[in-house]
């Protein structure tokens, strides 16, 4: 390879790993999960990890595909070195190796009409035998009849002998080299194809390190007989199970195959939960589960990817998000969630507002699964009076609580001071008066102040409404300005 066509390597680094997306579709997790992978095991190894994406496809990939990678790939940090390299952009490098092969006698010209190889594997399926080309132009010179005719290069592969990869996935597999035909280097219309591609591609890129999905293990082959006729030096190959259903089936939307923006903005994931998830997702290292990035690089080796497919489980992410939710500062939720706030009540939230939604944060976040949870547990403190009541509010709206909550009404109004503490303090007194327990007359003071069964302490609700707000929800019920759902 001339040092012209090597794109500039990172110094002082020996490892370099790549992720390879077609831009054919979103970012799916399974993708980010290699991408993952393949960033751990460089900055493990104090190497580069690099991006490519593969549009050579012209007719399926899309700007925007390529767009939605690229957003996926930053939302999740999963931070490449250098410039992102566009394999389209490269097309003429592919081809002169191609053509440099074909000097050597390396590759050769393959004249075979679409009709021919057409006929040649009708044949072949007629015997059932495989079907792969059959060499047919591999030791013959053209004729004046193929003057002007157009051909395709393909690779003069090796026909005896066995090849063996030591995967470090997958272990030692063997594939014996009759199995596998000549494989077209160059189209007729001088367009690269994949396989040609990626082998030039990582060779130029310096990639030491091969990590990708099982599907490609057929492909490796393949790719390292085009190595070996151009005497460039061999990448190390972990081929990952991919990731299944819970069912045991090949995951598929329905098990939640879905794209990383789709996690983020369907889903309410955060970044930290679906990398934490992603990276146990068929990689383990002891009985920890919970695993910052940090300690990640610390310790991941690419000995701990098991060689079964891994079972997607939603409930498990669903579990670590809370996690993080809890974990995560009250700053940054307050800003994830007050977006959604103001479109589900029309309107921007003000300052007041926002250092209200602060206060009661870490109330609200404790009960969170995802930020969509969470912004709605938030919607009770601006919603517009009178509250309209759901199904829960109006069940504990029942009997005797409207009597009850009269006089919670009343034993409020003479709070002065009003406070978590202090209202808390006037709930219980009346609850001892009463002879009634105490989430008699906090229920009922639930569904009027938030119009749902479930809240923060109903306390910490009474101090973040405020004396006003509180005592006119509690008015509107006891006048019957509340809506109640309808039967």
């Amino acid at each position: 390879m001339s040092a012209d066509h090597a794109l500039p390597p990172t110094a002082g680094q020996t490892v370099v790993t790549r992720f390879a997306p077609s831009p054919t579709g979103y970012l799916h997790i399974g993708g980010a999960r290699t991408a993952l992978f393949n960033l751990l095991f460089a900055r493990a190894n104090g190497g580069a990890f690099k991006l490519r994406i593969e549009d050579t496809d012209r007719a399926r990939s899309t700007q925007p595909a390529i767009d939605a990678i690229l957003d996926g790939m930053r939302w999740l940090k999963l931070d490449w070195d250098g410039p992102v390299v566009y394999q389209f952009s490269r097309a003429a490098r592919h081809a002169e190796v191609a053509h440099a092969l074909l000097a050597t006698g390396q590759a050769y010209r393959c004249y075979a009409t679409p009709e021919e190889l057409e006929a040649m594997r009708a044949e072949q399926r007629a015997k059932g035998l495989p079907m792969r080309y059959d060499g047919r132009w591999r030791d013959r010179e053209p004729g004046p009849e193929q003057a002007n005719q157009p051909f395709v290069i393909r690779l003069r592969a090796p026909t005896t002998g066995a090849t063996t990869i030591a995967d470090r996935v997958q272990g030692e597999v063997t594939v014996q080299n009759a199995e596998l035909d000549d494989m077209v280097l160059l189209r007729s219309d001088g367009t690269p194809t994949y396989m040609l591609a990626v082998v030039v591609d990582d060779h130029d890129m310096g990639v030491t390190h091969v990590i990708r999905g099982d599907d490609h293990l057929n492909n490796a082959f393949r790719q390292l007989a085009l190595i070996r006729a151009l005497g460039w030096p061999e990448p190390v190959y972990a081929h990952v199970p991919l990731i299944h259903g819970a069912d045991g089936a090949k995951l598929s939307k329905r098990h939640g195959a879905l794209g990383v923006d789709a996690y983020r903005d369907q889903l309410g994931i955060l970044p930290e939960a679906l990398e934490n998830y992603l990276l146990r997702l068929g990689w383990g290292h002891g009985d920890t589960e919970i695993i910052s990035r940090d300690e990640a690089i610390a310790v991941f080796t690419l000995d701990g990817i098991g060689r079964a497919p891994s079972r997607f489980d939603a409930k498990k992410l669903d579990h670590l998000n809370g996690h993080y939710l809890r974990a995560s500062l009250d700053e940054r939720l307050v800003e994830l969630i007050t977006p959604r706030i103001a479109a589900a009540i029309g309107r921007a939230l003000g300052n007041d507002e926002c250092a209200t939604l602060h206060r009661i944060m870490p109330l609200l976040k404790e009960r969170a699964r995802d930020v969509h949870g969470l912004a709605d547990s938030a919607l009770f403190l601006f919603t517009a009076r009178p509250l309209a009541m759901d199904a829960g509010a109006a069940k504990l709206l029942g009997g005797d609580a409207p009597a009850l909550l009269g006089q919670a009404g009343e034993r409020l109004v003479a709070v002065a001071d009003w406070s978590a503490a202090s209202t808390e303090a006037a709930i219980r007194a009346l609850a001892e008066e009463t002879g009634v327990k105490l989430g008699a007359i906090a229920q009922p003071l639930r569904a009027a102040l938030t119009g749902s069964a479930t809240s923060p302490p109903i306390f910490d609700v009474l101090a973040a409404l405020g004396r006003d707000e509180s005592l006119g929800r509690i008015e509107d019920v006891i006048a019957g300005a509340a809506t109640l759902p309808q039967s």
